[in-house]
């Protein structure tokens, strides 16, 4: 499919009155740098899922005011003409650092930084939030689901009650990086390349004189596809003998019924029930499926209680981001050099300092691959063994690296002169990248409830450089 084009009005006015006023003061194209991070790991989890960035680098290189844009300013009566012709001829040319979607990220540490004319960084601040944001925290729960899931499957289906058309594209692409591997969604299945996977409602079934005709019906149009749902009526008394029926009649004519679907009730103690009836009737490979709600929390109980899942059907709770901590990822977006100098936002709240100036960020790992910490520096320094580093948000808190470790850098160019450096990888291959860097990180950081607290500290001249201007801007 052809890449959608983004409107550069998607953006909040201020973006806007903002880059009129740099624009009227000659100050447009001076060069400055902005960091995107978030303070607070969603979910109060111990990790995020970095995603989002190919989508944000498609709206970066084909953002283009259009005539009809230009009349709507035009119409507001807040911009001078000079203004609104330069608008008219605007086009991202900056260069964007960042991780690969995959890569597990933390708080305080930019998993985004752009370096373009001042005018081209800040107007594309609230675009970048809005992708970035939504996809690294779908991303994130899916990740987290995937894993409480242990080895059953997990499908999305949260395509009704997403944010809008658009909120439901984003879902189906994030929540594949974050590890699912299949979607209801037909669309997302044919632009994103994704297994389109699903049953039947329960209107199926009502459309019928009765189950076993509704049951019987589906098979004869699905004989090797064939998922029932088995509790419109009653799950261990009409649905699962019935479907036991249907499956003994589609082997007799050479098929097989694939699974059965609990979409209701006690899921942990039904699937064990729904399991012993299959495998005594003779149907061990019959698959479960279950749905209902289920979020990493419910499917991590219906595991410690027995359940007997194949497949997890998640919809609204992945959709949403519902749970502890969810809903949104509150990553900003803050200038942090102009003209070469350094810049911090520092407030009376210490947490919301910002660190300033170019950065980069180093993650280290132990001669295992097994990754330890991650380090925010100055360009050219690099971490070594007794270096003292510091906690990012606390600067009376600092420590010794004493650990044997080899360094790796975060964040790499992505785009270059406003045009992508390389090509996009697919999402099958960001989806095992997120698998293994998961698998490598501290085991505590995995824990869902209560996780351990993953170090990220700044270098020994990020800190001074940061206690430099804090002095400057308090005398």
């Amino acid at each position: 499919m052809t890449t959608t084009r983004t409107s550069p009005l998607l953006t909040d006015l201020y973006e806007l009155t903002m880059l009129a006023g740099y624009h009227h003061h000659g100050m447009h194209r001076e060069p400055a740098i902005f960091d995107l991070f978030f303070r607070e790991t969603p979910f109060h989890g111990g990790y995020a899922v970095f995603a989002g960035l190919e989508p944000a680098l498609d709206a970066l290189e084909n953002l283009r005011f259009n005539s009809e844009e230009i009349a709507y300013l035009e119409s507001l009566n807040l911009f001078s003409a000079d203004f609104l012709d330069e608008l008219a001829r605007f086009r991202f040319t900056g260069s964007v650092r960042a991780p690969k979607e995959g890569t597990p990220v933390f708080a305080n540490e930019p998993i985004l930084s752009v370096e373009a004319p001042l005018a081209e960084a800040q107007l594309v601040e609230t675009l970048l939030l809005n992708i970035i944001n939504f996809q690294t925290l779908v991303a994130t729960k899916a990740a987290r689901i995937v894993r409480a899931a242990g080895e059953a499957q997990v499908l999305e289906f949260g395509l009704r009650r997403s944010q809008g058309p658009d909120g439901a594209m984003s879902v189906a692409r994030a929540t594949c990086i974050g590890g699912v591997g299949s979607t209801s969604n037909v669309l997302a299945g044919m632009k994103y390349g994704l297994p389109v996977k699903g049953t039947h409602a329960h209107s199926w079934v009502m459309a019928f004189d009765d189950e076993l005709s509704a049951f019987r019906a589906y098979a004869r149009s699905f004989p090797d596809s064939c998922i029932l749902l088995v509790d419109t009526v009653d799950t261990l008394k009409s649905g699962l003998p019935n479907a036991i029926t249907v499956a003994r009649e589609l082997r007799q004519q050479g098929h097989e019924l694939l699974g059965i679907r609990l979409d209701s009730g006690d899921l942990a103690w039904l699937s064990r029930q729904a399991r012993r009836m299959l495998d005594e009737a003779g149907f061990p490979g019959v698959r479960i499926v279950a749905s209902n709600e289920l979020d990493e929390e419910v499917i991590r109980t219906i595991r410690e209680e027995g359940g007997r899942i194949d497949i997890y059907g998640v919809g609204t709770r992945l959709a949403t981001c519902a749970g502890r901590g969810g809903g949104a990822l509150g990553g900003v977006y803050k200038l942090v050099a102009i003209r070469n100098q350094p810049k911090m936002k520092l407030t009376a709240d210490i947490a919301k300092a910002t660190l300033p100036g170019r950065k980069d960020v180093w993650r280290l790992c132990d001669e295992n691959g097994e990754i330890i910490q991650d380090v925010i520096a100055t360009p050219g320094e690099q971490p070594a063994r007794g270096m003292t580093v510091y906690d990012p948000v606390n600067p009376t808190r600092y420590r010794r690296l004493e650990e044997n470790f080899e360094c790796r850098p975060l964040l790499d160019t992505v785009m270059r002169d406003g045009r992508r450096t390389r090509p996009a990888p697919s999402l099958d291959t960001l989806a095992a990248f997120c698998h293994q860097e998961l698998d490598h990180l501290p085991q505590g950081t995995l824990r869902s409830v209560n996780p351990h607290r993953y170090k990220v500290s700044i270098s020994p001249a990020l800190h001074e450089l940061r206690e430099d201007l804090r002095r400057q801007m308090q005398t």
